[in-house]
């Protein structure tokens, strides 16, 4: 099945070199471009693609705010945003995963990592550049970070296991080959702490067990 992505940069030549890279792939569209925040909005409520590919600086409305109107907290069918820019500030990364976004890649991180962040966020995993994941869980773990919220329903041991090993960045695969468990098995997982934890994907999931800090010194 082919993957539908809508880009959104203020820049013709950023939107046609992302277009080039990504359609070089058999199993990728791009199906629109926008060049400014409101436009990335509209386009996409209307064509509802599997994934936004959204830049933090543009006009009108910047790609935070164009994360939270797509996949933020209340909307009630949110689409999956992966955050691309050259930016890698600390603000940006943190407000853009806690606006919705299942992703966060910086444009000189390659043609590959681009691909894979499209393929993982269709498939409902997330990734963040790997220069980057350290520096966000250090600010997630910071003093000033948001405390923790205790799930309604406490989280078994095998969910908590699950949990860890998202935080770690591992995939569904990866988290059967761990823990010796069907991927079938995992993805339950995955969505009964969704459910339990009230988060929509696996970056909240992530980020919840770092608050908690679930996660030690690792």
């Amino acid at each position: 099945m082919t993957i539908s992505v809508l880009l959104a940069d203020d820049q013709a030549m950023v939107r046609a070199s992302l277009r080039v890279i990504l359609e070089d792939q058999p199993d990728i569209t791009v199906v629109a471009e926008a060049a400014d925040g409101d436009e990335a909005i509209t386009l996409a409520r209307r064509l509802r693609p599997d994934v936004c590919l959204v830049d933090v600086q543009m006009p009108r409305l910047d790609g935070i705010e164009v994360t939270r109107a797509l996949a933020g907290p209340g909307v009630p069918a949110p689409l999956r945003v992966v955050v691309v820019t050259t930016f890698d500030l600390d603000e940006y990364v943190y407000g853009a995963l806690r606006g919705g976004a299942v992703g966060f890649v910086l444009k000189d991180a390659g043609p590959a990592l681009l691909v894979e962040a499209v393929r993982a966020a269709n498939a409902g995993d997330a990734l963040i550049s790997p220069s980057l994941t350290l520096r966000l869980l250090r600010h997630v773990t910071s003093a000033g970070a948001p405390a923790a919220h205790r799930p309604a329903q406490p989280l078994s041991e095998r969910e908590i296991e699950v949990v860890r090993a998202i935080a770690r960045g591992r995939t569904n695969r990866e988290i059967a080959t761990e823990l010796f468990i069907s991927l079938s098995t995992v993805k339950g997982h995955v969505s009964a702490i969704q459910a339990k934890l009230g988060v929509r994907n696996r970056v909240g999931i992530a980020s919840w067990a770092w608050e908690s800090r679930l996660m030690g010194a690792t």
